[in-house]
């Protein structure tokens, strides 16, 4: 049977604390419903499939006859940044965090491998910063010495911020992928080196939207190396390539914004009838989550709720479509950061099964699962993490 699978991931859209948040000072984050609470969150279709049944949400009541299934998903990864988060989606458990930097920044013998390797001759910074503030800090300097600005923050991150008038894109990917492959490996290993890039003069500096991450290759297969593997087209829509180093992936289409993915989506989604099309949108934790703006985090929830009957439109009859995130980052807290949550999980398919509670599933690796089984994956073969609940939902 030919099938389309859609599984979209909602950077940052959490929905509740994990028993452990308390662990990551996360106490009390719940992203989507504390937006909610501060808002008057309009979501009608995201509503009619069910997500106000996963848990209460101020607005957002149950629905009666729920056109999807609806539930929710613990993480049993450590850490809480989006590449261990895409990984789990996709099967993989991943057994040991990332190393940190939060208290002083990257060690010495790091900044000198760093030096030695990118060929930069100086740096500024070394701390954990927001990516907006430190810019606006250190920007001046920067455009004096030309020095790449580098920092980290409460995620295992190498961040590097350029000017891209003085440091060209070109030149700023290439510092990073050196950095990822000669500099943050080993004891060094952090889940992202990311390039920041940013425009502007003086102290009104902005970045750009050219940002580009540099992860770790997954520790095993994934749910796309397998799909690969079996001749199913996989496309990657937004930074899906990017955390997976470019691993597993037949198609990838890098966007700009939310509204840019949806779109692209919807328009792979109308040129194939069987594949697997696997979108981030990054808005909700990029623009919104990390500047604690909670006004434009439930604009954007609303923005990508409406166009939900525009992906559904695209579905055939055998197709489904799953809606998820990979972490939590609540703009109501004091926190700028990942918040160590729950995510919800949407499923929905014209002649599939609705109303379903899918109740906790115990790892976001079932996601990874179900679509291999919907894909009729031979178990063999499989190799991933996670419990299928394709039976469940067809």
């Amino acid at each position: 049977m030919k099938r389309k699978i859609i599984l979209i991931v909602l950077d940052g859209v959490g929905i509740g604390e994990l028993p452990d948040a308390i662990n990551y000072g996360d106490s009390g984050s719940n992203t989507l419903c504390n937006v909610a609470k501060s808002y008057n969150l309009k979501i009608p279709n995201l509503q009619k499939l069910g997500i106000g049944n996963i848990t209460q949400i101020t607005n957002v009541p149950k629905e009666n006859f729920p056109i999807g299934c609806f539930g929710k998903m613990n993480e049993v990864s450590k850490g809480k940044d989006s590449t261990t988060g895409h990984w789990e989606i996709s099967g993989v458990i991943a057994e040991k965090d990332f190393p940190y930097f939060t208290q002083n920044g990257f060690p010495k013998k790091l900044t000198d491998k760093f030096l030695e390797e990118t060929k930069c001759g100086g740096f500024l910074g070394n701390k954990a910063a927001s990516g907006t503030e430190i810019i606006q800090e250190f920007g001046k300097e920067h455009l004096q010495t030309a020095f790449p600005i580098i920092y980290t923050s409460a995620d295992s991150v190498f961040q590097i911020a350029a000017h891209e008038n003085i440091i060209p894109l070109s030149r700023l990917y290439e510092i990073c992928e050196i950095t990822r492959t000669k500099i943050c490996i080993n004891e060094f290993a952090v889940g992202r080196v990311i390039a920041r890039p940013f425009v502007g003069e003086k102290n009104s500096f902005t970045r750009t939207t050219n940002r580009k991450d540099f992860s770790l290759p997954p520790p095993k297969k994934t749910i796309l190396d397998i799909l690969q593997e079996e001749k199913i087209t996989t496309i990657g829509i937004g930074k899906i390539e990017d955390l997976f180093n470019n691993r597993g992936i037949s198609n990838s289409i890098h966007t700009k914004s939310n509204l840019e993915g949806i779109r692209e989506t919807i328009s792979q989604s109308q040129k194939i009838s069987e594949g697997f099309i696997f979108t981030n949108l990054v808005d909700f934790d990029q623009l919104y989550g990390h500047r604690n703006n909670i006004i434009e985090f439930a604009k954007c929830l609303e923005e990508f709720d409406k166009e939900i009957p525009k992906i559904i439109e695209t579905l055939n009859d055998n197709d489904f479509l799953f809606i998820t995130a990979d972490h939590g980052n609540d703009p109501t807290t004091p926190s700028t950061d990942h918040s160590r949550e729950y995510v919800p999980i949407i499923s929905y398919s014209k002649n599939g099964k609705n109303g379903i509670d899918l109740g906790i599933r115990q790892t976001f690796a079932d996601v990874g699962k179900t679509i291999g089984n919907l894909f009729q994956i031979d178990e063999n073969k499989l190799s991933i993490d996670g419990e299928s609940f394709h039976k469940i939902i067809l």
